[in-house]
């Protein structure tokens, strides 16, 4: 079997913590195409917090690499430090709050399918004219940091990980 060429060391800890002051949202994540797993590096600002939200289809890993602060998953609010490793069911809501030095943590979960364009049945176009016509493009509401789609259709940044989502950026 061949191993693409970032197969091994990919970052150290020095490496994922040196981001400039202030930045929050993902830092850092596995990148290489030809890959079976999504991992990210989040950063939350002290203070700040990635809101309550449910994954429907994926279970998350998260281990805590600096900071403090408390995650809650189903209700129930847990403290977190460096170390921490935690299990996110899918289907779960879940949230997590910086304290007051910040937190960083990596997250580790199976990679999503890519999105993809498929030929529509015969019945699509006339089912999309009675419903109104064919859906809007979402793209401008997928987040380059974890890829999961905003929420909210007016969102400026990802209310999971932070980072800002395209098209949003002031002119």
């Amino acid at each position: 079997m061949t191993l693409p060429p970032t197969a091994g060391v990919l970052a150290t800890l020095e490496d994922l913590l040196a981001v400039p002051e202030g930045r929050g949202g993902a830092v850092w994540r596995l990148d290489p195409a030809a890959r079976q797993l999504d991992a990210n590096v989040i950063r939350v600002l002290p203070g700040d917090r990635v809101e309550r939200h449910v994954e429907p289809d994926l279970d998350v890993l998260l281990c805590v690499l600096t900071g403090s602060g408390e995650l809650t998953v189903g209700g129930e609010v847990q403290r977190v430090g460096p170390g921490c490793v935690a299990w996110l069911p899918h289907g779960a809501e879940r949230a997590i709050a910086a304290g007051p030095d910040g937190l960083v943590y990596v997250t580790a979960h199976r990679r999503r399918p890519g999105l993809s364009i498929k030929s529509a049945s015969p019945a699509a176009p006339a089912r999309a004219a009675a419903e109104g016509g064919e859906a809007a493009c979402l793209l401008h509401r997928i987040c380059p940091g974890c890829d999961r789609p905003a929420d909210d259709t007016g969102a400026r940044y990802c209310s999971r990980c932070g980072t800002e989502l395209p098209g949003t950026a002031a002119f």
